[in-house]
């Protein structure tokens, strides 16, 4: 990845939303949205390192929906559920701490609804308020592919 004028991830048309998925023991699975195949983890890490913050740079890891509850994630991820840090309509969290908890240590976005697209900005961590995400993203993704990917999660991997 490199820079691409003023943003850290290069722009494209549109990006392709995916997940993978974190065993964290046998019966508690973490699932950790991809951009373009690369975890948001990875990216949000690699950004803050640019960024130089290293207080620390990354340390996210995916949400835990057994532990939490976010409602529906397809109504989650459209950012329809109540806002997670009280910052308007539209915002949640897209990773949690690598320990499995949201409130140590999240990484919150909004979700900005068209209609036929998703994006992805606002970034914010917020128990570093300081820190500037205005370039990381925005990430854009067509809507019909990122409802599919969503309602696929909660289908095949028995994830809601």
């Amino acid at each position: 990845m490199t820079a691409n004028s003023d943003r850290f991830y290069p722009e494209q048309m549109k990006n392709l939303l995916s997940f993978k998925f974190e065993n964290k023991d046998e019966e508690t699975v973490a699932i950790v949205p991809c951009v373009d195949g690369v975890g948001l983890d990875q990216l949000v890490a690699d950004f803050e390192r640019a960024a130089g913050h290293s207080d620390p740079a990354g340390g996210y890891g995916g949400l835990i929906p057994s532990f939490y509850r976010f409602g529906p994630l397809l109504s989650y991820f459209l950012g329809r559920e109540e806002p997670v840090q009280g910052g308007g309509q539209g915002e949640i969290y897209v990773l949690s701490c690598e320990c499995g908890e949201v409130g140590c240590w999240p990484l919150v976005a909004h979700v900005r609804l068209h209609q036929n697209k998703v994006i992805w900005d606002g970034f914010s961590q917020p128990h570093r308020p300081r820190r500037n995400y205005e370039s990381f993203g925005p990430f854009e993704f067509e809507r019909k592919q990122y409802e599919q990917t969503i309602e696929d999660l909660v289908r095949c991997h028995g994830v809601d």
